[in-house]
């Protein structure tokens, strides 16, 4: 099976709608106003309507599959650095959860271990995923860039740039419809971290928004918190595209 890139395929995202502000925006306005960067999210891109489209390869999903799994790793780490950062104990005493939900409370457990098993279902054997030999220096960039962002930003702004959550859900549920479509090879089982994503995708996007809605009150902290939810998903972008972009012709 081959792709061809098309026109599309070269496109940025469409810029999310920012608000030019000249009052605060109410609480269900502010938060209305973020989930309408649904527009801008890598759900979008050409190789994600490929892959619900039963287009890819599977050259192509290893490699898609090996080179998020830097990302998986990195997302307990911005966690933990938006923990680091927090004055409040009960924001922290909740935002834990997330670091458990992908490190597990084990070896072997966890969100990071079901994308593992992910990849094995793919064709990529467990000690390729776990050693990175296959990750492209853009998606590693592009991985410690949000890292990066979350160590230095104050930390309402990184839990701004969370908000990619909101969106997840419905991408998870295409994955969960096409997988068994179109690539029947793979084992349902190989599904459970997309399942698991349906939980807490929604958990964890409710309780940003709360946090945003509390502390982001005047029109600087509503901007920049505009500002990191754009930075997150062009991230998410940059990364997706550098995967299209390698594995076209595979």
């Amino acid at each position: 099976m081959t792709t061809t890139l098309s026109a599309s395929a070269l496109a940025a995202p469409p810029p999310p709608p920012i608000p030019e502000l000249d009052r605060p925006l109410e609480a269900n306005a502010l938060a209305e106003g973020l989930r309408s960067f649904s527009t801008s999210y890598y759900a979008r891109h050409p190789f994600h309507q490929l892959m619900h489209e039963g287009r890819l390869t599977a050259a192509q999903l290893q490699g898609w599959v090996a080179n998020r799994m830097v990302y998986q790793r990195a997302i307990p780490r911005k966690d933990a650095a938006i923990i680091s950062n927090c004055p409040d104990p009960d924001v922290r005493r909740e935002w834990i959860q997330r670091i458990v939900d992908h490190d597990g409370t084990g070896p072997r457990t966890g969100g990071i271990e079901l994308w593992t098993r992910l990849g094995a279902a793919l064709g990529v054997p467990r000690e390729e995923m776990e050693d990175e030999r296959h990750v492209l220096p853009g998606v590693r960039l592009a991985a410690e860039s949000y890292v990066t962002f979350c160590k230095t930003r104050p930390w309402i702004e990184a839990v701004a740039s969370s908000l990619t959550e909101l969106f997840a859900p419905d991408l998870m549920r295409k994955r969960i419809a096409a997988f068994p479509e179109h690539y029947p090879w793979i084992r349902p089982e190989a599904l459970e971290y997309f399942k698991s994503r349906l939980v807490q995708a929604p958990r964890d996007s409710q309780q940003g928004l709360r946090l945003v809605q509390r502390h982001c009150t005047k029109v600087e902290t509503q901007r920049r918190a505009f500002q990191a939810l754009a930075f997150k998903l062009e991230m998410l972008w940059v990364m997706i595209d550098t995967i299209h972009h390698a594995y076209i012709d595979q």
